[in-house]
């Protein structure tokens, strides 16, 4: 028996449509590239998304076109989100720190029509649009004072002189509403297609599962790209809860980014662990928070412990999330739930070094090699599955890639190796390639890095397999000192030694002046098990 609800499609400029009606007043600042700030309000946005939408039309764009972007996060980008999506679209952002040769392969196999891009990044465009397709309109995001020469469009006059109102069609939820490619460590980059329905639900799921932050009155600094994975959810999230976006441009150091908190008395700042080294930094240099400063999401990698407790012990609540851009891409939250709020600062950083529990509309199961569920009981070790509402079905236009991706079940294979505890808590161990194999027995990169990191001339760190004529493989550790001096190995091997056996320790330690970072701002494993490939590790090895 059917129930008898009305049945109207969600569409993502009912987002904008409600922030602009509900809550007028919230605010998007907005670090620019012509050097300045802007400020502004969701109703003021609202207007110039409709004035968008109309020139994007005027342009020739028709539902379906894949419009690509090439920014930071501002309000600009923020406009095209929503007057792309609206208008039946799919807005593509591009990470502009992909190589030459990755940034071709995806604007080709997108097919985009439009390009719209950030000052900072015209060189990039004006050095490959020969090998992108032709007939490629470009469109900087800037008024006709700040234009380059060539030919481009003006963003500014594609808005000029159009009504500040749209009547937006009421599209099918499947419709397409964006196009994020993964940065892959192999092969091409894979494009996961979001829907409007998958958009809509995700960020009603994520203002669900992080009510501290989004909500009406509290301020939010997106570190966190839009060009990567949707500045996980939160320009859809923040202005469907009412949180004001405080977007930093290019400037993501930790001078800049405490500068622009302090000034914005920005409540909570999401972001990837190698950004919060840096503002960890400038907070012990000025000795206190940024003005506001109470909450901060860290996701894209592992956090290491000792960060998590540096940031509580100065009271800032510290949500550890995981996610995937094929879960659009939250999938796990790490706040305590409050009958855990009143435990010991060292049973608190325990949880929280975790990934956290699942948030409503996204399931887990981990499984053995034969496919086998194993149990939830926070020893049982298995390559992690997900589905739920906002999980990808399939990659675009990549049949080879959708051939492995799912199991017979439908749940797609995530490629991280977890643990699941009695109360849900999600421990990603490792991922299935980063795994060292060592005489038939499993080392976790992962652990090995977080205890290094708990050193204070510790900068950052990371662990890789090298080759060995006996073991297989066996761990490499290369470390980054800190500002105040290189640690001795033996102080470095006595803290693992706390904590795993001899036969888990690194059989060698090298110091690199920083590690190379993927496009995501995670550490590039990849590139550093190039350049250690033939490293001769100790004789007693």
């Amino acid at each position: 028996m059917l129930g008898s609800m009305m049945m109207r499609p969600l569409n993502v400029a009912d987002i904008l449509t409600f922030a602009a009606d509900t809550h007028p007043t919230g605010e998007i600042v907005s670090v620019r590239t012509e050097g300045d700030l802007h400020r502004y309000t969701y109703a003021d946005s609202a207007r110039r998304v409709a004035q968008l939408a109309h020139g994007l039309k005027a342009q020739g764009a028709n539902p379906g076109d894949r419009i690509a972007t090439l920014a930071w996060n501002g309000y600009r980008h923020f406009e095209l989100y929503y007057a792309i999506a609206g208008i039946g679209s799919v807005c593509h952002t591009i990470n502009p720190r992909l190589s030459a040769e990755q940034m071709t392969y995806i604007v080709t196999h997108a097919e985009d029509t439009m390009l719209f891009v950030d000052l900072t990044f015209v060189p990039i465009v004006a050095a490959l649009r020969d090998h992108w397709p032709k007939g490629l309109k470009v469109v900087v995001m800037t008024d006709r004072a700040h234009m380059p020469d060539g030919d481009y469009l003006c963003y500014e006059e594609l808005l000029d002189g159009h009504p500040e109102s749209y009547d937006w069609p009421e599209l099918p939820e499947e419709t397409a509403v964006g196009l994020c490619y993964t940065s892959g460590t192999t092969g091409n980059p894979k494009g996961t297609l979001y829907t409007h329905r998958s958009t809509v639900l995700h960020a009603m799921m994520v203002g669900l599962s992080l009510p501290s932050a989004l909500q009406p009155g509290k301020k939010i600094l997106p570190v966190v790209p839009l060009f990567h994975v949707n500045a996980w959810g939160l320009p859809y999230a923040a202005p469907l809860t009412g949180a004001s976006l405080i977007f930093p441009g290019g400037a993501l150091d930790g001078e800049s980014i405490f500068r622009l908190m302090d000034n914005e008395e920005v409540f909570s700042a999401w972001g990837v662990p190698t950004v919060w080294l840096g503002l960890q930094g400038e907070i012990a240099n000025q000795g206190r928070l940024p003005t506001g400063f109470g909450d901060m999401v860290v996701g894209g990698s592992a956090a290491p412990a000792s960060m998590i407790r540096d940031f509580e012990e100065r009271g800032v609540n510290v949500c550890h999330a995981w996610g995937m851009t094929e879960m659009s891409p939250v999938g796990t939250q790490g706040n305590l739930p409050a009958h855990l709020a009143d435990v010991s600062m060292d049973k608190k950083i325990e949880i929280k070094s975790k990934q956290g529990r699942r948030i409503f509309g996204v399931d887990l199961k981990i499984v053995d090699e034969d496919g086998t569920r194993l149990p939830h009981d926070g020893e049982a070790a298995g390559e992690l599955y997900v589905r739920g509402n906002a999980i990808t079905s399939g990659y675009f236009k990549n049949d080879e890639a959708n051939a492995t991706a799912f199991d017979a079940e439908g749940w797609f294979g995530t490629g991280d190796v977890a643990t699941i505890d009695g109360d849900g808590y999600l421990t990603i161990t490792d991922r299935a390639k980063d795994l060292i194999k060592s005489g038939g027995e499993w080392i976790s990169s992962l652990d090995l890095e977080n205890t290094v990191m708990a050193h204070p001339r510790v900068a950052n760190c990371a662990v890789i397999a090298v080759p060995h004529p006996k073991w297989d493989e066996r761990p490499l550790l290369i470390v980054v000192p800190s500002p105040e001096g290189k640690p001795e190995v033996s102080e470095l091997m006595a803290l693992l030694e706390e904590h795993f056996a001899k036969w888990q320790l690194p059989d060698d330690v090298v110091f690199e002046d920083e590690l190379p970072l993927t496009a995501t701002g995670k550490v590039s494993k990849l590139t550093l098990r190039k350049k250690y490939m033939d490293h001769v590790l100790p004789a007693s090895g």
